[in-house]
C-alpha cells in the first residue's frame, strides 16, 4: 500500500514560539484512531516516515512536527529557555491531532526525548488522550554523569545557556541497521551538541516527572531495547511502576540499542503497538 505523507508548515494557534514542520499519514478509509508523534533530541519527523506509514496500513492515522530547534522547524538547533517551550510545541500538535482525528480516539506518542516531552504533556493534560505510547524515554542517562559535570552544566545554563558539548551520538550506537545508522550520521537536520540550558531543563523535567508519575492513569504502554546505551531502562521502569495507570504494558526487547523504530525488527514492534492501540481505541 502506497501511503502518501502530508507534510507543511504548521502554523500556531494556540501557544506563541518559533514555526514548527509537521507531517501526517492518513489510512485510506477511516481512521480507528489517530497518533500524535513526538521525536526525540536532534531529531525529526522524517526519520519515523516508515513507522507512520506502517500505522496508516493497520487503519491508524498518524501526525507528528518538528519541535522547535529542530528538523525543518525554526529556532535556535536543540535549545530552550525552559522545558515548557516543548509542552507549548506539543499543544500545537494536540491541536493538529484533533483536526485530523474527525472524531476517532487519538494517542500520544513520544521517543526518546519525545516521551520525556509526551508524558509531561499527559501528566498536565490528560483529557485528550486514550492512551500514551512512548519508545525509550528519557527519564535518565544509560551512562553516569559526575557530580563535576552536572555542575559545570548547571553554570554554564545560566552563564551561556546555548553553551554546547559534543553529544557523542552515533548512528551505531543507536541501531543494529547499517543502512539507518549510515543515513543518522549524514543527516544534514540531525545535529550533534547537546546544549546546557535543554540538558539542566530536561534533568528537571525528569525529576517532575518521576515527582507525579503516581497521577497518571491513562493506559500506558512502553517499548525499549534491553542493550539502549543511551536511556536508562533502569529510570523508565522505575517510572514505568510508578505510574498510577492500571493499564500498563512493558515491551522490553532483548539486544536492541536506542531507537527500537529503526531496528531492522521495527515492523514487529509497530505491528504490537498498533494492536494495543486499537485494542483501546475500540
Amino acid at each position: 500500500m502506497n501511503i502518501e505523507l502530508d507534510e507543511g508548515v504548521l502554523t500556531r494557534r494556540i501557544t506563541s514560539g518559533p514555526r514548527l514542520y509537521y507531517a501526517a499519514a492518513m489510512p485510506a478509509e477511516a481512521n480507528k484512531a489517530v497518533v500524535a508523534m513526538l521525536h526525540g533530541y536532534a531529531d525529526h519527523s522524517a526519520r519515523y516516515s516508515h513507522v507512520m506509514r506502517a500505522l496508516a496500513e493497520h487503519g491508524i492515522g498518524s501526525v507528528m512536527i518538528d519541535m522547535r530547534g529542530h528538523g525543518r522547524a525554526h529556532g535556535t538547533r536543540g535549545f530552550c529557555n525552559c522545558f515548557g517551550e516543548f509542552l507549548d510545541d506539543a499543544r500545537e500538535l494536540q491541536s493538529l491531532a484533533l483536526e485530523r482525528a474527525k472524531g476517532a480516539p487519538r494517542f500520544l506518542f513520544g521517543h526518546s526525548f519525545g516521551g520525556l516531552v509526551a508524558a509531561m504533556s499527559a501528566l498536565d493534560d490528560p483529557t485528550p488522550w486514550r492512551g500514551l505510547v512512548l519508545s525509550a524515554p528519557f527519564f535518565g542517562l544509560a551512562i553516569d554523569v559526575s557530580r563535576g559535570k552536572l555542575l559545570a552544566a548547571k553554570v554554564a545554563s545560566r552563564i551561556v545557556p546555548k553553551f554546547g558539548l559534543p553529544s557523542g551520538l552515533a548512528g551505531k550506537d543507536l541501531t543494529h541497521d547499517v543502512d539507518k545508522a549510515h543515513a543518522y550520521d549524514g543527516d544534514p537536520l540531525v545535529f550533534k551538541t547537546a546544549k546546557a540550558r535543554w540538558f539542566t531543563e530536561s534533568i528537571a523535567a525528569q525529576h517532575d516527572a518521576f515527582a507525579r508519575a503516581s497521577r497518571l492513569s491513562m493506559p500506558l504502554y512502553i517499548t525499549l531495547g534491553k542493550a539502549d546505551r543511551i536511556a536508562s531502562m533502569h529510570a523508565t521502569k522505575l517510572f514505568f511502576d510508578a505510574a498510577g495507570s492500571r493499564d500498563k504494558t512493558w515491551d522490553a526487547r532483548e539486544r536492541l540499542f536506542h531507537e527500537v523504530l529503526n531496528e531492522p525488527s521495527w515492523k514487529d514492534i509497530v505491528d504490537a503497538m498498533a494492536r494495543w492501540i486499537d485494542k483501546r481505541a475500540s
